[in-house]
């Protein structure tokens, strides 16, 4: 577990304990929701956006995520770090043009 993860822990320890994995998954959906919504205004499709507040949905997903990797006990880093290195190497190719032939 990271610090900000660690961080997370405290503070839901402190209110009380983790929800369970079901409703810990609705919370994040519904964070992710509103995080959609922020970027339709930003992007002017649907109402207006405001950096402040996409900044805001953004932390509100992360600590939503981080409740459900503490629960399982992944380190968030470390499963981004791996995720990096898969789409490194399986999609090395991907953005590189065609070559005619």
């Amino acid at each position: 577990m990271n610090e900000h993860q660690r961080k997370v822990d405290e503070l839901i320890r402190e209110f009380g304990g983790y929800w369970g994995p079901t409703e810990m998954l609705a919370a994040l959906m519904e964070e992710v929701g509103e995080l959609s919504r922020e970027i339709l205004g930003m992007e002017g499709v649907k109402g207006e956006g405001n950096g402040k507040k996409l900044r805001e949905e953004l932390g509100d997903v992360l600590f939503a995520l981080s409740c459900i990797a503490n629960h399982y006990d992944v380190d968030l880093l470390e499963a981004l770090e791996e995720s990096i290195e898969k789409y490194r190497s399986r999609d090395s190719r991907r953005w590189e043009k065609p070559t005619s032939t």
